[in-house]
């Protein structure tokens, strides 16, 4: 789906889209691009951050955190360039970002890249176990939930992405680098603060004092590493 409020530019991303053999949904605004988007379930959408009514962020952070659907792979578009409008869209949950002007052939070639990782992390799913019991976590990956001593954890699909990444190989340490390539992709346009914004999220939700963690330690100029919680 590409949702943006000039029709110019909807209109070349569709075209280079269909071109390429894809099916195109459109909006052009945050209403719509919502409505559209729990409608239709699309496989990746492009998302402007500048739309009328709610505008792109907005709208990135309620698909984000919409447990109805199954996690979809955004990508901001954006004439800002500033380094905090790319760090608040990918804190919202966003997979991408991508400024205008931009190249169609780059911008296919990203496309193609989040629907190929997506899906890839779609069937390491499905071929895990149904959930993951590391103390008292338990994190479904069916339903895409995370409940800790029985009570749910709200996470956005890159943090519960990012917690079960870590989960799965407790007290290994895992470097920055090394997640944000597993998590976001190589060709991800963030750098290795994206990762520290994740985990304190991750933390403030997971942690009874998330000043002090027991399940993801902090490991000085390395990365983190998981752990159960200590008694």
């Amino acid at each position: 789906m590409v949702v943006d409020d000039e029709k110019s530019i909807v209109e070349l991303i569709k075209f280079n889209l269909e071109r390429e053999g894809f099916e195109v949904l459109t909006a052009y605004d945050g209403n719509e691009a919502l409505a559209v988007a729990r409608q239709e379930k699309p496989e990746l959408i492009i998302l402007d951050v500048m739309l009328p009514g709610i505008d792109g962020i907005k709208v990135c952070r309620s698909l984000s955190r919409d447990t109805s659907t199954r996690p979809i792979p955004i990508i901001m578009l954006s004439a800002r360039t500033e380094e905090p409008d790319k760090v608040l869209g990918l804190e919202m949950g966003a997979d991408d970002y991508i400024t205008k002007p931009f190249s169609p052939r780059e911008l296919i070639a990203r496309v193609k890249a989040r629907i190929r990782r997506s899906l890839s992390m779609q069937e390491e799913l499905e071929n895990n176990n149904e959930k993951l019991v590391i103390g008292n976590v338990v994190i479904d990956f069916d339903s895409f939930e995370v409940t800790v001593n029985g009570e749910k954890v709200d996470l956005t699909p890159k943090e519960f992405d990012l917690l079960r990444f870590l989960a799965e190989k407790p007290g290994k340490v895992l470097s920055r680098e090394f997640l944000l390539e597993k998590i976001w992709g190589y060709d991800f346009v963030g750098d290795s603060r994206t990762v520290d914004v994740h985990i304190r999220h991750i933390r403030q939700k997971l942690e009874r004092a998330p000043g002090s963690p027991n399940f993801i330690k902090t490991v000085r100029g390395v990365g983190y590493r998981f752990q159960e919680e200590s008694r």
